[in-house]
């Protein structure tokens, strides 16, 4: 089977395929899913407390289009490498593990955090990005500066609690994806906990590293934002889940930054659109991939 070399993740195997990659200084999981003879690779980045395998509804369909589909698990998340000895996780981090992977132009798909981090490679490295498709991901609330100390504050704090929390059973972690996330139904959450959490004789536990529970130190500005917007020379797709959806107050100004924009809502997916909407969504992102051909 022919293989791309958009990642230096290195696979042949036509199926979901788990592999790992080593760069920037540590090693990272992911998953990949190749036809026999791909035309183009896409790069899935998933959100915030999320990882790879959960694109697992639509990255089959991705893959049938003629994509070679790849989905790192981010640092700290899922399978891959945490960080030590007094590390911590930032944005520019994430940039910088996405471009140790990406060795030629490529399309990038981001679901909320992973959308904040696809937008900023593609500002800081426009020339790598074919298409790029963000789902509900131009950042969170926007900070204001006088908000840096308090913030800063916070994260100290939390530095000094105990974050490692003890083995679930299984409704226990049931019950808490439920509450993070209470508009998608039991049985599609029930699918996804084999994912999120690893079962060993003593319970479940998540598959992230507990730091992802602290605040973080650094505020983020939405003129910030749109300035890595503006430099994304690329066709954009904005997805959002209607009213349902994770939206923020100045969401259009920060669209408008793209130079070119489309918007597809998808009305009762709702922020978690790759679990609840799958099929919609793939439609909309192969169509998208299409008019680049």
């Amino acid at each position: 089977t022919p293989k791309t070399t958009c990642s230096r993740f290195e696979s042949r195997f036509s199926r979901m395929n788990r592999v790992r990659a080593r760069g920037n200084g540590r090693e990272r999981a992911g998953v990949e899913w190749t036809p026999e003879s791909p035309r183009a690779t896409c790069l899935l980045l998933h959100g915030f407390m999320d990882a790879a395998e959960r694109f697992d509804l639509v990255a089959p369909a991705l893959a049938a289009s003629g994509l070679r589909v790849i989905a790192p698990d981010l640092r700290g998340f899922g399978d891959s490498d945490r960080v030590r000895g007094g590390g911590y996780y930032h944005f520019p981090d994430y940039v910088a593990d996405v471009d140790a992977l990406v060795r030629e132009p490529c399309f990038v798909v981001g679901h909320s955090m992973g959308g904040t981090v696809a937008t900023l490679y593609a500002g800081a490295r426009p020339e790598r990005v074919k298409r790029l498709a963000v789902l509900e991901g131009v950042g969170p609330i926007d900070h204001r500066a006088e908000d840096a100390p308090l913030r800063m504050a916070k994260w100290l704090d939390d530095l000094g609690k105990k974050l490692d929390a003890p083995p679930m059973t299984e409704e226990d972690a049931m019950r808490r994806l439920a509450a993070a996330h209470p508009r998608v139904p039991r049985e599609v959450l029930a699918s996804r906990l084999p994912l999120l959490a690893r079962r060993a004789d003593d319970g479940w536990t998540w598959r992230y590293d507990p730091l992802h529970k602290t605040t973080s130190p650094m505020p983020f500005f939405a003129d910030v934002f749109r300035a890595f917007a503006a430099r994304a020379a690329c066709p954009v797709l904005y997805v959002s889940g209607g009213a349902l959806g994770w939206r923020v107050p100045d969401e259009a100004a920060r669209l408008a930054a793209f130079a070119h924009v489309t918007h597809v809502d998808l009305p009762d997916a709702g922020h978690m659109m790759h679990w609840t909407a799958p099929a919609a969504l793939a439609d909309a992102l192969i169509a998208f991939f299409a008019a680049n051909d």
